[in-house]
């Protein structure tokens, strides 16, 4: 029977009729994206702005990364404050809210209809991240704890709606003209206020709370955190205002700077609090939680190449997409992959164990779900990943469709896992 502090810090008091639907929704999404991605491989040899390639992509940010995030965010926000949830009415609001506008805004990118669909689906992912920001603030409010991790969780969650606002405002720019330039013009600020403001800053923030958890870690250093904090959002906020307004090239080398020396620094403190753990043996969800941060370091490259194309005159698209696919493929996916088997089973165990404790044996969360299942998933899942890649990089078809249907073996059997966590029932031991 589980007794760590870790395992009551996760089953806080967020009921877990608010928190599965997220997870559940996050993984039929997540085979949704690597499905569309095998039937539409060759349009990772083209250009970045493609109909498909947007369907895949905002199928990864929203119903993969976005509703993993949010449900994770409703189960560990009073772990982060120290408070209850405001409301579950609200956290049920924002997953049907965001539940129908993801499918509305997919569609409408696959099939490129940026009228009724597009304009739906943005109206109700936006209500659903204003029901989710108003849930964190009030809670937030009513805590009597501030602290860094929570401001980042906060400040992430703001983000979010800008960049949701901004998504909102280009789909009606494609047939209302209601902005200065095209939308194609404000897609590299859409992306980045998402991928920088709301997963980068939500990651650090909620990861440098939960790895020195699950490592059992004594380290704890909050100032390092306020500074990777604000060279993020100084990075970013640098970034908007020349994409907006100074227009220089050059001048995104101070971006590319300050948050390079961030996820240094955020190196530094996960590699800090592996090396003061007191829990020596570290299990395999916790790896590939570590391994994500080194992740990082691929989509940085292709930024950083890409950057250099521009300075030359040139548009690099294959770097581009090799951009886009190790942060929503690579990072993000990593990340999700460790970070689902080790809150999900705590909150299974919740459902079904919690009234036998103390009562007699139960198994360990750790046992709720398959260890072979999830090692097959990890081993698809980097060859997909890493020959994916390659096949971006080389521009070849058949690679890049071999590697989807790994990808696709890897979505499967992360489902397979979660659904048999989900269906866990009582057994006796």
């Amino acid at each position: 029977m589980p007794s760590s502090n870790t395992n009551e810090s996760l089953i806080k008091n967020t009921s877990y009729k608010v928190v599965l639907p997220f997870y559940i929704y996050a993984a039929l999404a997540l085979l949704v994206a690597c499905t569309l991605l095998a039937i539409s491989s060759d349009v990772f040899t083209q250009h970045y702005f493609h109909p498909k390639t947007l369907a895949i992509t905002h199928t990864m940010a929203l119903g993969w990364a976005t509703m993993m995030i949010l449900g994770a965010g409703h189960q560990l926000m009073p772990v982060l404050i120290e408070r209850r949830l405001f409301s579950n009415g609200l956290a049920y609001l924002s997953f049907i809210f965001a539940a129908t506008g993801i499918p509305l805004l997919v569609y409408a990118f696959y099939t490129f209809n940026m009228n009724w669909p597009a304009q739906y689906g943005a109206i109700f992912i936006n209500s659903a991240i204003l029901c989710y920001l108003v849930n964190f603030a009030i809670s937030l409010s009513k805590s009597k704890l501030e602290n860094v991790h929570a401001v980042f969780a906060f400040t992430a969650t703001l983000w979010l709606l800008l960049t949701t606002l901004v998504g909102l405002l280009l789909v009606y720019n494609f047939t209302l003209n209601i902005l200065s330039e095209g939308s194609l013009h404000y897609l590299s600020l859409h992306a980045h206020m998402g991928i920088i403001g709301w997963l980068l800053l939500m990651v650090i923030g909620v990861g440098s709370r939960l790895l020195p958890m699950f490592l059992i870690s004594k380290y704890n250093q909050p100032i390092l955190l306020w500074y990777i904090y604000a060279l993020i959002n100084f990075g970013l906020l640098f970034f908007v205002i020349n994409q907006i307004f100074l227009h220089q090239i050059v001048l995104y080398l101070v971006p590319v700077a300050t948050i390079l020396l961030a996820l240094i620094l955020f190196a530094r403190y996960c590699l800090a609090a592996y090396r003061q753990r007191i829990r020596r043996q570290i299990d395999e969800q916790v790896k590939i939680s570590l391994f994500s941060v080194l992740l990082m370091s691929v989509p940085l490259i292709s930024f950083i190449i890409a950057i250099r194309e521009l300075f030359n005159g040139k548009q690099d698209t294959k770097h581009v997409l090799l951009y886009g696919f190790s942060i929503f493929f690579g990072w993000i996916t990593a990340i999700i992959f460790g970070m689902t088997f080790k809150t999900l089973p705590f909150i299974i165990w919740n459902k079904v164990y919690s009234f036998k404790a103390g009562m007699g044996k139960t198994p360990n969360p750790k046992e709720l779900f398959s260890s072979k299942i999830f090692t097959a998933m990890v081993i698809t899942y980097f060859a997909g990943f890493i020959l994916f890649s390659a096949g971006i990089y080389l521009m070849e078809v058949i690679v890049l469709q071999l590697a989807a249907l790994l990808l696709v073996a890897t979505a499967i059997l992360y489902n397979w896992n979660v659904f048999v966590l989900v269906f866990h029932k009582h057994r006796k031991e």
